[in-house]
């Protein structure tokens, strides 16, 4: 039987050990879940918070400049948050249970520029959204998801192979990132431009703050995307699906022709107008 002085006194002990860990688990709590996660925050060095508000932001650009019919290709981890914020289809989301057209949208990632284009045609894709920590140091982006991509895509289609993506067995963006690597439309959406800054004093242009490195490639232009939109902090950047010039502006010359010529008699010079068209 423990005398109740001892008793009093251990008590006292335990209350005093636990008094500071519930007091830290209550502040963790009321941090994590009295804010919704589509809108970030940080302290700068004099320890004042700033809120990050690029989801928000990217979401209500795209209701408010974008037609109710486009169709949005992005990695399925943004799919809820996309669908309910900008009333916008996207081409897969959280509750996807179709391996395969996942795997073709990390496909399309994966692949050059090029190859990418003809499968967001294929998706009947209007514009391209990926996420992008290398201005912010926001750790949790694309670029950081990646390789999940090309194993989900590598698992259904074998021409996608995880290893081309490495270099000695290292996954890298910097100046020895594998060429495979530094071609994928992944590498070339994020990266778009940033060459062209300096995101930390003392470092070179194209600094990645997320991955403490120089980027690999700079300096390049897209030719069948082009930046539609980047938010404040370039975590979410867009891109639109340009069209196919020739096939779009032939389609609509024999349109209008025929629409023109259908209510009246065709002569021979109208019929030959027809045959050239």
């Amino acid at each position: 039987m423990i005398p109740v002085d001892t008793a009093i006194i251990i008590l006292i002990f335990l209350f005093s050990i636990l008094k500071p860990y519930v007091y830290h688990s209550t502040n963790l709590a009321s941090e994590a879940y009295s804010s919704p996660s589509i809108i970030l925050s940080g302290r700068k060095n004099d320890g004042t918070r700033f809120i990050i508000d690029d989801f928000r932001e990217a979401y209500y650009w795209l209701k408010q400049n974008t037609k109710k019919s486009t169709k949005i290709m992005c990695w399925w981890d943004y799919g809820y948050q996309l669908t309910g914020m900008a009333n916008r289809t996207v081409i897969v989301d959280n509750n996807t249970w179709n391996n395969t057209h996942i795997a073709t949208v990390g496909r399309a990632m994966a692949s050059p520029e090029d190859e990418a284009y003809e499968i967001a045609r294929f998706l009947d894709t209007d514009y391209v959204l990926v996420i992008f920590g290398g201005y912010s140091a926001y750790s949790r982006d694309d670029i950081s998801k990646f390789l999940w991509m090309v194993r989900i895509s590598a698992g259904v289609f074998p021409t996608v192979k995880e290893s081309n993506f490495y270099n000695n067995g290292i996954y890298r963006v910097d100046q020895n990132a594998s060429q495979t690597m530094l071609d994928s439309l992944m590498y070339r959406l994020c990266y778009y431009r940033f060459g062209e800054i300096r995101t930390t004093n003392g470092e070179p242009l194209g600094y990645d703050t997320a991955r403490n490195c120089e980027i690999g490639k700079k300096g390049y232009d897209l030719e069948y995307f082009e930046e539609a939109y980047s938010t404040e902090r370039w975590i979410v950047r867009i891109y639109r699906v340009l069209p196919l010039p020739q096939r779009e502006k032939k389609m609509k010359s024999r349109y209008n022709d025929l629409k023109s010529k259908s209510s009246g008699s065709t002569d021979d010079s109208e019929s030959s107008e027809l045959d050239n068209t």
